[in-house]
């Protein structure tokens, strides 16, 4: 994998720069000791590890814009971080970058139950915003399984979703505003807690930029009143086909669930033996289907969902009767990582998206794919909007296995643009997918996508390294290339 190549000279003046950043932020904010980097090494993609030229760690939104404000100056990259649980890399350090993290930012400024709003920092978790208004009868729709780790801050870089996001939506469509920092240092504020803004979207814009564009240090999040009714069925089949066809027949039917959640049996048998949710054993798929809504509707919806599904082939089902229950169901589904991590010495969790229907095809693609690799794979994934994590299974210390595990990777996420599906739903791009971009963007795609981060930042210092598969400069999109003496589009009029 390359990265930009490190410049020596800052990694030589690492003391000196460390001094000039405890000047702006005192204390126990700069850290530049060896062993004191090592935790910021890498994030939730432990496949690659790099050390930071230093970390720094900042408590006010006037410390980040000076600290890149610095940076800009000198010529510095930074790498912004939040909790470190990206699976793309996305947080990954630069030897000669300093790593701005987020951490001491972690707190829910003000929550505004007539606007139906939350001011957070980015460093607030997931989950802290939903145990802070539940009591209220709100919630925080966006659940990524993480999210009793993953910051709020985090979540906005990579787009991130969870179980919810079939009916509620992905970050995008929560966030009302936010506070960013440029490079520069100017901290500028978009949206805020009115519905929508004139102009271009650029909200849209700085969610799923995965730190490529400034640094954020506020959000504010949209509030959902908690259903009357929330209940769950799991549903067992005999094939994962047959689970795929029912997810799309679920969908077809008109009937968008809370969260459609989909195991197949290695990652059953792992979150079983973990949990013991009490799921069955003797199926190769699992469904978890959660509707919610008026108590009336739930029930009419649960017997439509049964119909269809013993339709499908269903060979066990189960209806929770109460929230115990229903959380129980939910358990194995969200411990399914760990789960899964104590059945193989290593494992890559992937991250794709596919239309619906194609969901038999691609599984039995993947099963093939498993069989020509020799390494087992395990699907866990958000069935209802066609975004798949297959965790592929491997040993580190088995010489050679990483490279199958990346290039069976490779063969999924290109198997699922080659169905009419997208390189990745919510765990965004970073370096895992750098490479293979152009199996999804033209040249000319990916160009205009680079003059979007040279607005922004034109000296390449956020980030870089990530998302682009080829590491140009912004000085260099503007120049023509000439390939055997001939002009690209050399029908197209110029003037």
């Amino acid at each position: 994998m390359e990265m930009p190549k490190p410049d020596d000279a800052v990694i030589a003046n690492r003391h000196r720069i460390a001094d000039d950043l405890r000047a702006i932020v005192p204390g126990d904010g700069v850290i530049v000791d060896e062993d004191a980097r090592r935790p910021y090494e890498t994030d939730a993609l432990t496949a690659y590890k790099t050390s930071p030229l230093v970390v720094v760690l900042p408590e006010t939104v006037e410390q980040v814009s000076a600290v890149l404000r610095y940076c800009h100056e000198n010529s510095i990259k930074v790498v912004p971080r939040g909790a470190g649980t990206s699976l793309s890399g996305g947080s990954l350090p630069l030897e000669d970058g300093v790593l701005l993290g987020l951490g001491k930012f972690n707190r829910i400024l003000e929550v505004d139950y007539d606007n139906r709003c939350a001011r957070v920092q980015p460093g607030v978790t997931n989950l802290s915003i939903t145990k802070a208004v539940e009591a209220d009868g709100f919630y925080y729709a966006p659940d990524p399984s993480s999210q009793i780790a993953c910051s709020i801050g985090g979540n906005v870089a990579e787009n991130s979703g969870g179980v919810h996001c079939l009916k509620y939506g992905l970050t995008t469509n929560n966030l009302l505003g936010l506070e960013v920092v440029l490079i520069d240092g100017e901290v500028i504020r978009i949206g805020g807690k009115h519905l929508d803004s004139e102009g271009y979207d650029l909200l849209g814009i700085m969610t799923g930029s995965e730190g490529l564009l400034g640094v954020v240090t506020e959000v504010t999040v949209r509030l959902l009143r908690a259903p009357e009714t929330v209940r769950a069925l799991l549903i067992g089949f005999p094939t994962s086909e047959e689970a795929g066809d029912c997810v799309a027949k679920v969908i077809g039917a008109g009937i968008i669930p809370g969260g459609m959640e989909m195991m197949d049996k290695p990652a059953i048998h792992a979150a079983e033996d973990f949990v013991h949710a009490g799921y069955p054993l003797d199926v190769e798929a699992l469904l978890i289907v959660e509707l919610d809504g008026p108590a009336d509707e739930v029930e009419h919806l649960i017997g439509q969902v049964k119909t269809i599904a013993e339709s499908c082939g269903a060979v066990s089902l189960k209806i929770s009767e109460n929230e115990q229950e229903r959380l129980g169901f939910w358990a194995g589904r969200k411990a399914a990582f760990p789960a899964v991590g104590r059945i193989s010495p290593d494992y890559l969790c992937m991250d794709g998206t596919i239309p619906r229907h194609q969901l038999p095809t691609v599984l039995r693609r993947m099963t093939e794919l498993s069989n020509q690799y020799g390494l087992r794979v395990a699907n866990v994934f958000h069935a209802g909007d066609g975004n798949l994590h297959p965790l592929i299974l491997y040993d580190a210390n088995v010489p050679g296995e990483l490279r199958k595990a990346e290039d069976f990777g490779g063969d999924i996420l290109k198997l699922c643009v080659e169905v009419g599906g997208v390189l990745t739903g919510e765990h965004g791009v970073g370096v895992e997918k750098r490479d293979l971009m152009p199996a999804m963007f033209t040249e000319v795609d990916l160009a205009q996508q680079m003059r979007l981060k040279c607005a922004f930042d034109p000296d390449g210092l956020l980030n870089p390294g990530k998302v682009f598969p080829t590491l140009h400069r912004c000085a260099e999109l503007g120049r023509m290339h000439i390939h055997k003496g001939k002009l690209p589009f050399p029908d197209i009029p110029r003037f």
